[in-house]
């Protein structure tokens, strides 16, 4: 409990975490100004692919940014990776409120996505480094938290800018304001201390510790990182991308986390965030001001599922977490695909449009604590120190090609198979999430990084010792 109540740490995890509310800000924002661009301009009305391309841009960008953020965190730094993703983000939010028309709008898309991009690897790291590791899970999943917090305040300020002239030029202009904030914030922040042991500046480094670890916790992590640290010139000889699918058990850390980030948006999280007013629509409610009032009921239940996963990711377990997420998803995505299917064969009764609604809302309401949180807190606490920044950057990576995928293909898949049978799909897709995190995903709460990394070792080449056989059975028994 002592570390919760330690404004130290706390003040890092939030301002870090404005990262994820640049992030979700971006999610959530373009679902309601894409109703209004739509009516702006005539050709993006027209066409479904131009919608599309306007929601994917920005996760273009945030592929580019993730798969370069990894390399930038570990040539320079958590915080400058930050300071850079800042720098971009309000520079795109400005060219988006500007746009004459829907392709210097796209642009402004690319840019703003590149830093969210950037950011999507950094925050978690930057949290994961800083954190005890009894309460790790907590502090990362604050990021998710501020993630499902800016999808909720872009669902807000949507509302708020419904009657006002320049609708989503508003909407999408205001973004660069927490970009601004951050960058302001981050100034006065350190750096992560075990990049600043990493790199050789161990004072600077203890001094930062000081104020997060009481004195006799202190000691045991200099002594740690000053062992890790005499060994990392040799390690860093052998850090490569190739590496990361040759050597055993960095691939099997890999396949977990890529796995898990891949499932997250195949599962439909963002298919619902960037089309939930579509979505509402779909239903029967066709106006646009209750799509997006519905639809930010729909982002509140999303962030305070997200509190709820905050506190049961370190009591509960992250792999009990995500597996009991993931019943619930499949379950309410089979409720949407009933109630779709039903009033596609002509049924005219309001019933389903609610039914469609409250199977939205109970599918936010089962994802948010568990498959939210627990793909991005446990890529930042799986891979080793040499390997966090290029492996946190590509699962990141994968998390946002397969974002690009859903994205580009959601509409297009609607009406070539109709929505029941687009949400079914999502529902079979969960189903094999289920398999994959029962069969490859070993269970890290409460471990520090270097008993997560044993496990990983014992995986690949089985039991070489005893503390290593207990940490593995201890995941196992979840």
């Amino acid at each position: 409990m002592f570390y919760f109540k330690n404004p130290y740490i706390l003040r890092l995890t939030v301002v870090a975490g404005i990262g994820g509310l640049l992030f979700g800000y971006d999610t959530g924002v373009i679902s309601g100004a894409l109703l209004y661009i739509k009516d702006d301009f005539e050709a993006v009305k027209d066409s479904s692919f131009l919608q599309e391309t306007i929601v994917s841009m920005a996760i273009v960008g945030a592929i580019i940014g993730a798969a370069a953020g990894g390399w930038i965190n570990d040539a320079y730094g958590r915080k400058k990776a930050t300071l850079l993703a800042d720098i971009i983000f309000t520079l795109g939010a400005i060219v988006m409120a500007a746009a004459p028309d829907p392709y210097v709008l796209i642009l402004g898309r690319l840019l703003v996505g590149l830093g969210v991009g950037v950011a999507s690897v950094t925050a978690p790291v930057y949290i994961a480094e800083a954190s005890p590791s009894e309460i790790r899970g907590g502090l990362v999943s604050t990021n998710v938290l501020m993630i499902t917090g800016g999808q909720f305040l872009s669902y807000l300020v949507n509302l708020c800018f419904t009657e006002v002239p320049g609708t989503w030029r508003w909407m999408l202009g205001v973004s660069g304001v927490p970009a601004v904030i951050q960058f302001s914030l981050m100034l006065c922040l350190p750096e992560s201390p075990r990049w600043l042991f990493m790199k050789d500046d161990k004072e600077t480094a203890i001094a930062v510790m000081s104020k997060i670890y009481n004195l006799s916790r202190l000691e045991d992590e200099i002594d740690y990182l000053t062992s890790q640290a005499e060994e990392e010139p040799h390690k860093k000889k052998d850090v490569s991308y190739w590496n990361v699918f040759k050597v055993k058990e960095i691939r099997l850390a890999f396949l977990a986390g890529a796995g898990l980030q891949a499932f997250q948006q195949f599962t439909g999280i963002n298919t619902v965030m960037y089309y939930s007013p579509t979505i509402v629509q779909m239903a029967g409610f066709q106006s646009n001001q209750l799509a997006l009032l519905l639809s930010l009921i729909v982002a509140a239940m999303n962030a305070a599922g997200t509190v709820l996963g905050i506190y049961l990711i370190d009591h509960f377990g992250r792999r009990k977490l995500a597996l009991s997420s993931l019943s619930g998803v499949i379950v309410s995505l089979l409720i949407l695909s009933a109630a779709f299917f039903v009033q596609s064969s002509g049924s005219t009764s309001v019933f389903y449009g609610w039914l469609a609604v409250i199977g939205l809302a109970l599918y936010i309401g089962f994802f948010a604590p568990g498959m939210g949180p627990v793909p991005w807190t446990v890529n930042s606490e799986i891979y080793p120190e040499a390997y966090r920044g290029i492996c946190g950057g590509m699962s990141a990576t994968v998390n946002w090609i397969s974002n690009l995928i859903v994205a580009q293909t959601f509409l297009s898949v609607v009406e070539s198979v109709g929505t029941g049978a687009t949400f079914l799909i999502i529902a079979v897709v969960a189903v094999i999430a289920f398999v994959f995190v029962i069969l490859f995903l070993p269970e890290t709460k409460g471990l520090t990084f270097e008993e997560v990394e044993r496990i990983w070792k014992e995986r690949a080449w089985g039991s070489s010792g005893s503390n290593t056989q207990s940490l593995l059975e201890q995941g196992d028994e979840y």
